[in-house]
């Protein structure tokens, strides 16, 4: 069962996405079920396209059969429907989230989720089609920025790194900034994750978008083309896979060992041999 599908849903419009391909109700087994090549067991995973659903695809190609797995794997492109899905049970398991953003959705939404180690990091960006360095851009300049909590303050921090913002503390919000870390009196404007490459790409108002690394990916981006990159040392954004708690069932348990081993770390570093996603293990 090595399918692939690709949506940006909400509420009742996913649950009739995932059954209409097979996704109905959780078909998870029991945590004590063995695990079988003869008989692969289904794993319905849901992921950002890229590069989250590549990885699970090589992953099912080369690595799921001898295991006794097979992925099913559903592309979703927004940042709330995998959650979603996963709480509702059409789905097994999810792969496309970081420590901060996870415990935010646990807090908020009250999911009763589990989650392994970190796979890997995407380094989150600023890019600017007007300005070729950070030291170009002019006060006042417009940043565009996502607004869900977790991430914005990863754009804040590459943007002090860049020298653009000042004293950014856990707890800095764009709302929030006072002129003394604000320096530059940049206007900075949320929009939700996704729309963060159509803005930079369709609005020249925008001095610079602050992108996520999955979007980087899919709108064909480098971070090596960026104004400023996260660091990648001591970063506690490693993407992991998530599932129900409870539900650690043994195919669960040989997908995140898998996505663990050196044949995918090779992978990925083949692959993305720019920094764009770098192995967190």
């Amino acid at each position: 069962m090595r399918k692939q599908f690709a949506f940006a849903l909400t509420g009742a419009a996913t649950l009739f996405a995932l059954t209409a391909c097979g996704g109905g109700a959780s078909t998870t087994p029991s945590p004590d079920a063995t695990l079988d090549p003869a008989n692969p067991t289904v794993v319905k995973v849901g992921a950002s396209p890229v590069p989250h659903a590549r990885i699970l695809e090589f992953v099912d190609t080369e690595l799921a059969q001898e295991a006794g797995i097979d992925l099913d794997i559903t592309e979703i492109e927004d940042y709330q429907t995998p959650n979603t899905a996963l709480d509702e049970g059409s789905l097994d398991a999810n792969y496309y989230q970081h420590l901060p953003w996870f415990e935010d959705q646990v807090e908020t939404k009250g999911y009763e989720f589990e989650h392994g180690e970190g796979v890997h990091i995407e380094p989150f960006a600023a890019f600017s089609a007007q300005y070729d360095s950070a030291e170009d851009v002019p006060d006042g300049s417009k940043v565009v920025l996502t607004n869900d909590p977790a991430n914005q303050l990863r754009a804040l921090k590459v943007l002090e790194s860049a020298g653009l913002l000042a004293n950014i503390t856990d707890e800095s919000t764009a709302l929030t900034l006072t002129d003394e870390q604000n320096i530059k009196q940049l206007d900075l404007e949320e929009v939700q994750p996704e729309q963060t490459v159509q803005v930079f790409k369709n609005d020249p108002s925008v001095a610079i978008a602050m992108i996520n690394g999955n979007f980087i990916l899919q709108a064909g981006l480098s971070s090596k083309d960026a104004l400023a990159v996260e660091s990648v040392e001591n970063n506690p954004y490693a993407n992991f896979l998530a599932w129900r708690a409870g539900e650690n069932t043994a195919a669960i348990t040989k997908l995140d060992e898998l996505l663990h081993s050196d044949e995918v770390a090779a992978y990925i570093e083949e692959t993305w041999p720019d920094g764009d996603v770098i192995p967190a293990f």
